[in-house]
């Protein structure tokens, strides 16, 4: 295949680009399946937690990979510079050196080039997670818990089997909002209690901008913005495919979705979810 003078020829675990001029012959590695997505504040990159590994997107460069792991990435958050939270299953290599199969909590303070253990290794498998003042959150896929820390080791049980994804308002740490079987649900007490949203959308996946607008994609690609903490919400485009992870600034949305043909695609608005330009797209 030739796309914009390059030679494409899919290899395991990525794709060979051939430079028609210079002859050369390098490895990108696919992005599939995205669990989460992170701006990392020391240099405004885009963090991608795949089930293949971590990835990096740069403004001016492609897709590359981060540290040596192809770990199973999940619960993926930025909680600061080069600080990143995470869970998930280790890969080949983590089987052999003995890792478990779900690592609990784990952490990064080198933007993703090594993960640390820090708790409930064997225990946890976090399919979200969020940090705002301390406080980190985290849903258990094996348990549906959500668990709350100020320690990241040690946890308490919040509430189980309300939610899937959500987020955690940036002035009021006890305050989420999240989506779940019920439709999209507000939490005041720190999720012990969840209340549902009236004429809210079903929300799939949920980010709080710093600045406080909290946005959310449902099902079928349609963001969605809310100005007032999640009681009202205004339709604001579509991106097409069914969605996988959200993550925003206060100028910034970028959404991962799988395409209806069965690749990844990672979008970004700059303009409130008015246009969207694509970051990433799985080649055919």
């Amino acid at each position: 295949m030739v796309i914009g003078g390059l030679v494409l020829a899919a290899v395991t675990g990525g794709v060979l680009l051939a430079s028609r001029r210079s002859g050369e012959t390098t490895a990108v590695p696919l992005i599939a399946h995205v669990h989460g997505l992170g701006i990392n504040p020391a240099n405004g990159s885009l963090q991608v937690a795949t089930h293949t590994g971590t990835f990096r997107i740069t403004a001016d460069g492609p897709a590359e990979r981060v540290g040596k792991t192809a770990q199973d990435t999940m619960g993926f958050t930025v909680v600061g510079p080069n600080h990143f939270l995470g869970s998930g299953h280790p890969d080949a290599a983590g089987f052999r050196q003995g890792k478990p199969t779900r690592l609990g909590l784990i952490e990064s303070t080198d933007a993703g080039a090594t993960w640390d253990s820090r708790s409930l290794a064997g225990e946890v498998d976090f399919h979200a997670l969020s940090a705002s003042q301390g406080t980190t959150y985290g849903v258990d896929s094996g348990t549906s818990r959500l668990l709350a820390s100020t320690n990241n080791i040690d946890w308490e049980t919040r509430s189980t089997g309300k939610i899937f994804g959500f987020a955690v308002d940036p002035t009021r740490v006890d305050h989420l909002v999240g989506g779940g079987a019920d439709g999209t649900l507000d939490s005041s007490d720190g999720g012990r209690t969840w209340q549902p949203i009236s004429g809210a959308p079903r929300l799939v996946a949920l980010s709080w901008a710093p600045g406080g607008t909290l946005w959310g994609v449902d099902g079928t690609g349609g963001a969605h913005r809310s100005t007032d903490s999640g009681a009202t919400w205004q339709a604001r485009g579509r991106v097409e495919g069914e969605p996988e992870a959200l993550v925003t600034t206060d100028d910034r949305l970028v959404v991962a979705v799988e395409t209806p043909d069965g690749r990844t695609a990672i979008y970004q608005s700059v303009d409130g979810g008015g246009s969207w330009q694509a970051l990433y797209q799985t080649p055919r």
